[in-house]
């Protein structure tokens, strides 16, 4: 499968290419989508990458899936209308977010009526916008895959690799919703 990750400038370094690599691996084509053709760097400037195509050039129609790794990344791309139009073109696809990268998946319109998780304080946005969200490593939600932080990286990776592998609608084990944060337990 051919799968777009979209990107720009302070990227979670190790949340775009250990996704990226694991999905290579697993014998995924996978392209970076950035609003430049220059370079850009993850956050520690650990990881950097020159971009497949730009926003402009890039088309959703020939992608069949799409990763939003975390950072400041996804604020960024949540500010232009292009990034959003661009993950919107995915809503019947498998999408692939972890960190921060629901941000851009709400500002798309793309998460009502879902079940996510995300980066902490993201989680309390998600929240407030009445999204359903769970404080888990990995949250598999029909097409949509989420994940919290760094920490779940393997688990994120293992987890969009068999979504691919075994069709939308899979949900590996673990990645099964509990109990939704700010839900009272009795």
């Amino acid at each position: 499968m051919r799968i777009a990750c979209v990107a720009t400038q302070g990227f979670e370094d190790h949340e775009l290419s250990e996704p990226i690599e694991a999905l290579r691996q697993a014998g995924h084509q996978v392209e970076v989508i950035a609003p430049h053709r220059d370079p850009i760097a993850g956050y520690h400037e650990a990881v950097r990458v020159r971009p497949s195509d730009t926003i402009d050039e890039a088309n959703p129609e020939d992608y069949d899936a799409l990763l939003i790794p975390g950072g400041y990344s996804p604020d960024q791309l949540r500010a232009d209308e292009r990034f959003i139009r661009f993950a919107q073109a995915f809503r019947n696809k498998p999408v692939f977010a972890i960190c921060h990268g629901p941000q851009l998946l709400l500002a798309a319109g793309m998460l009502d009526g879902r079940r996510v998780t995300a980066w902490r304080t993201v989680q309390d946005d998600l929240l407030r916008a009445g999204i359903e969200v769970y404080d888990q490593e990995v949250v598999v939600d029909g097409n949509l895959v989420t994940s919290r932080q760094p920490g779940d990286i393997p688990a994120f990776s293992r987890a969009i690799v068999e979504v691919l592998e075994k069709g939308v609608g899979y949900v590996p084990a673990g990645a099964e919703p509990g109990v939704p944060v700010g839900a009272s337990i009795h």
